[in-house]
């Protein structure tokens, strides 16, 4: 797999409404607003400031969208959880949210990032249940691996299947990362072109 892939950023839409026409598959980023997204988008495309990493939680506040290799389109969703923000603008940020995973008839799979360092955390929890009684597809991504011994890792992870399993009989797909050591990449981008493919007749765009 190359260095990096093609990508361009398209734009920043505040609804589902807003975002560019859905004729590309589209694959969504989200997680708690310090687990780490932007990096791991930064580190599966190749690029090192495609999205805007800070050290401020809560900087992504729009929809953002990339176009990947001319074929697939990423998108970046705002964090939740921890940032800093007014107790409405949260709110705001978890209509747009919904919506946006509601509504957008090409969204192929949410990657739901979480913090591998923690046991599972409950409002992770809470959407991920939200997601499956919606019937929308997700898959779960444990960010920061280098952070943390086997050991701790087999554990939490552990205990995340133990919670999943309250709510689904099949677990969703897990994946583990870390920005820094790359792990991780060219599984997700092989689960993502795995699609691309199995729906290629679907988006003649995308062909």
């Amino acid at each position: 797999m190359s260095a990096s892939l093609p990508a361009e950023f398209l734009k920043s839409s505040p609804d589902f409404r807003s975002c560019p026409e859905p004729k590309f598959p589209e694959y969504a980023f989200i997680g708690r607003s310090n687990v780490g997204k932007s990096s791991l988008i930064n580190m599966l495309t190749g690029r090192k400031s495609l999205a805007k990493t800070s050290g401020q939680p809560g900087k992504t506040q729009l929809i953002n969208h990339f176009m990947i290799e001319k074929s697939w389109y990423l998108a970046d969703l705002p964090g939740y959880g921890f940032a800093k923000v007014s107790k409405k603008m949260r709110g705001e940020f978890d209509k747009m949210i919904r919506s946006y995973c509601a509504h957008r008839e090409n969204l192929i799979n949410l990657f739901v990032l979480v913090d591998s360092r923690h046991e599972p955390q409950k409002n992770d929890i809470e959407f991920m249940k939200w997601l499956g009684e919606n019937g929308l597809p997700f898959s779960i991504v444990l960010t920061k691996i280098d952070k943390l011994n086997p050991t701790k890792l087999r554990s939490n992870r552990s205990a995340y299947e133990k919670q999943l399993l309250n709510h689904w009989e099949e677990l969703p797909k897990m994946f583990i990362s870390s920005a820094t050591g790359k792990v991780g990449r060219e599984e997700l981008i092989s689960f993502i072109h795995h699609w691309n493919q199995e729906l290629a007749d679907h988006f003649p765009s995308a062909r």
